[in-house]
């Protein structure tokens, strides 16, 4: 089987956790997933089976869309309410002072990683450090923080929608915002909404997937993730030239391309440059 199937992850559960019973579940070994979410965050977990897992390179660098829950006037030290605290005050802030500070986080920004994650450093991930008490200077890394919108502002929580780059840490972004504000705050809760053209609306429960007799009819071609770019069909000869690794005349304006048989199997994602036509990633049977 191949393909790709949109899990919305369940608490407690790692990434590595669903991939693990996923690989039981449909008789494979290659499978990978798109983007980890941390065990207490829920959502959008796009899993990769077979000869989709080729697919999982181009996921890398997808925006990601997360509805959190920032718990103000609480710090801990994983920056999250699962933490030890570390500092818990009254809280006497505004919406209209929390909408105006929100402003200072649009954009491109700078992020300090939480020891309390899977980067390493030096060959050592940071959690396992933190978890022996240690901590270590970390760089600023530059994020993007393409929307970030208040939903509901209670005056002790704030439910945020963010749509964000690569690397963003939301539960750092909480901390970074209650410190903006002078109170200090931790995320409390966590869901991923959207992971690069996926949407939470077209998740399967974790637990329905692994209770039906049927896995293959949850898998969607690896197509599905490339549908903002534009279909072309080949002609049997340049099918035959894809197949072989080779690029062939096309008249077609440059960009990236869609690229399927006659037939209609998916066969590549292409680039057009100069009339010509090459291989970014094939995706045929072999």
């Amino acid at each position: 089987m191949n393909g790709i199937v949109i899990i919305d992850k369940p608490q407690e559960w790692t990434s590595q956790d669903v991939t693990a019973r996923l690989r039981r579940v449909f008789n494979t070994r290659r499978i990978g997933h798109g983007g980890t979410l941390d065990p207490m965050a829920t959502g959008v977990l796009p899993v990769f089976v077979g000869r989709a897992t080729r697919g999982v390179e181009f996921f890398e660098h997808a925006e990601k869309a997360y509805e959190t829950v920032l718990r103000l006037g609480l710090t801990t030290d994983t920056e999250d309410v699962f933490g030890n605290t570390l500092t818990e005050q009254e809280v006497h802030i505004s919406e209209e002072e929390f909408l105006n500070v929100l402003s200072k986080f649009r954009g491109k920004i700078q992020q300090i990683p939480p020891m309390y994650s899977a980067l390493k450093v030096n060959g050592q991930k940071l959690c396992d450090l933190a978890r022996k008490g240690k901590e270590i200077e970390r760089q600023p890394r530059e994020i993007e923080i393409f929307e970030l919108t208040c939903l509901e502002f209670t005056g002790k929580t704030a439910r945020l929608r963010v749509r964000c780059s690569k690397g963003t840490y939301i539960r750092t972004l909480c901390k970074d915002i209650g410190e903006a504000l002078g109170c200090g705050g931790c995320m409390e809760a966590l869901r991923r909404v959207q992971a690069g053209e996926y949407t939470i609306a077209e998740a399967v429960p974790l637990q329905e997937l692994l209770e039906t007799t049927e896995p293959e009819n949850y898998l969607r071609g690896v197509d599905t993730m490339f549908r903002n770019y534009p279909e072309v069909r080949l002609t049997p000869n340049q099918e035959k030239r894809c197949r072989n690794g080779n690029s062939f005349s096309r008249n077609l304006p440059d960009g990236t391309y869609r690229a399927y048989s006659q037939s209609g199997e998916f066969l590549m994602l292409a680039k057009v440059e100069n009339g010509i036509m090459s291989t970014v990633k094939s995706f045929f049977d072999v």
